[in-house]
């Protein structure tokens, strides 16, 4: 990009997170700076920031968050992705216990913080959480997963239903710790859900230079010249004047 060209604000975002709300609101308040969207693996994401490929990032926590700001903004549910014939469907929820007789697919790509993942390991991890999608479709397990990627994946032949102690994923707006830029402000203020009018960040108004009442009593220079203190100013009217008996 050559020093003549027009602003720009990058977001990067990992896989199932959805900006489209926040950059409609971008378009609306920063017209003249156009936002560029660039999905990265979640592994990838906080170096996307780090390495100034993006000047923000919608991650996953928990990542490494070494020299960046990190704003949770909203927790994901956890869900299990299964065929529609599968038995777990006949629940509207589940818990990890459960699944302790199913394959459960572990992909090297996932994105939650097990301790240890429920029910019984496949022989090979997935590389991926799409082909993780595949084999569930195919019969061979499993797979758990926050409720945006199992969207994100969506097929005819398959549903999910929430896990409900399994680890979540928080999303979270990353950027570098020492580079909190005007056009960083805005788009904090955007998924804040602070308004147009927002004072936040703007130095407060001068103090108004019109004279109040109290100024009025307040000593000239003369009177702190001579010593004396200065007369309340006298109310107009005068009041009524005293009857002769």
């Amino acid at each position: 990009m050559g020093p003549d060209a027009p602003p720009a604000f990058t977001l990067a975002h990992v896989p199932g997170v959805t900006p489209d709300k926040w950059v409609r609101k971008w378009n609306e308040r920063v017209p003249d700076v156009p936002l560029v969207l660039a999905q990265v693996p979640a592994a990838e994401a906080a170096d996307a920031v780090r390495d100034r490929d993006a000047d923000a990032v919608l991650l996953r926590l928990p990542t490494d968050r070494t020299g960046l700001h990190a704003i949770p903004l909203y927790t994901e549910t956890t869900v299990v992705v299964t065929p529609k014939d599968h038995l777990v469907t006949a629940a509207t929820e589940v818990c990890a216990d459960d699944l302790a007789d199913d394959v459960v697919l572990h992909p090297l790509d996932d994105v939650l913080d097990w301790q240890q993942p429920p029910g019984r390991p496949a022989i090979e991890r997935p590389a991926t959480t799409g082909a993780a999608i595949e084999l569930v479709a195919a019969g061979v397990g499993l797979l758990v997963v926050p409720q945006s990627l199992a969207r994100l994946h969506h097929r005819k032949d398959l549903t999910y239903r929430p896990v409900t102690d399994a680890p979540q994923s928080r999303v979270a707006l990353s950027w570098l710790e020492d580079e909190t830029t005007d056009l960083m402000e805005q788009f904090i203020g955007i998924v804040r859900g602070r308004t147009v009018n927002s004072t936040r960040g703007r130095p407060p108004p001068p103090p108004s230079a019109k004279r109040t009442r109290s100024d009025s009593t307040k000593p000239t220079a003369r009177t702190r010249r001579s010593g004396q203190r200065p007369r309340p100013r006298r109310r107009g009217g005068g009041g009524k004047p005293r009857r002769r008996s």
